[in-house]
C-alpha cells in the first residue's frame, strides 16, 4: 500500500513545485493584454523610450493601424501572447512612472509644483532655484516666472505656467540639486 501524506507533511519546496491553477494562468494572460493595450495608446515618442523587442514593437504599430474591431482584438489577443516572452516588469514600472502611480514618481512631481509656486510668489526663491540647479538657464527661467505672472494678473490661459513646469520638471529630472532641501 503506497504511503499517503498529507499537506502537513508536506515542506514549503513541495508546494513551490504545485502547479499554477487555470484561473492564475488566465488572469495573467488577460493583465499582459492590458499592458498591451496601454502600449497600444502610447505616442510613438514614448514607445520609442521603451526600447521594446522588436517582435513586440511590429505588434502594437500593428495593432496601431488596425481600425476594424475584429482585427484588433485578434490583435490584442497576438500582443499577449508576445507579452509572455518578454519581461513585463519594467515596461510596466516605466508605465507607472509616466502615469504618476509609483510614490517616488508622485513626491518628485509634487516638490516640482512647489516649486513653481513659490517661484512665482516669492523673488527670492528665484535665487535659491538657481543655486541648487546651477545648470539652469536663469534668462529662460526668469521670462518664465515674468510671463507666467502676468498671464495670471490677466486671467490669460496659464501657458507660460505649464512651461516653467514643464522646464522645472527637465531640469530637476536631469541634474541632482546641490541640496535637497525642498525633498
Amino acid at each position: 500500500m503506497p504511503n499517503v501524506s498529507n499537506e502537513s507533511d508536506m515542506s514549503e519546496n513541495d508546494l513551490d513545485d504545485e502547479p499554477i491553477s487555470k484561473t492564475k494562468r488566465k488572469q495573467a494572460m488577460t493583465d499582459l493584454q492590458k499592458l498591451g493595450a496601454e502600449l497600444v495608446a502610447l505616442k510613438q515618442s514614448q514607445l520609442d523610450q521603451l526600447r521594446l523587442p522588436e517582435l513586440l514593437l511590429d505588434a502594437v504599430l500593428e495593432a496601431k493601424r488596425l481600425t476594424h474591431n475584429e482585427a484588433r482584438r485578434r490583435q490584442m489577443q497576438y500582443i499577449g501572447k508576445v507579452m509572455r516572452s518578454v519581461d513585463a516588469a519594467p515596461i510596466q514600472t516605466r508605465l507607472d512612472a509616466w502615469n504618476g502611480v509609483n510614490d517616488q514618481e508622485t513626491a518628485r512631481l509634487h516638490n516640482i509644483e512647489r516649486w513653481r509656486e513659490r517661484l512665482m510668489a516669492e523673488d527670492a526663491a528665484v535665487g535659491e532655484f538657481l543655486t541648487d540647479y546651477p545648470a539652469c538657464d536663469s534668462q529662460q527661467l526668469r521670462t518664465l516666472i515674468r510671463n507666467a505672472r502676468k498671464e495670471h494678473a490677466a486671467k490669460r490661459p496659464p501657458a507660460s505656467y505649464r512651461g516653467l513646469f514643464r522646464m522645472l520638471r527637465d531640469i530637476m529630472q536631469t541634474v541632482p540639486a546641490a541640496n535637497d532641501d525642498m525633498a
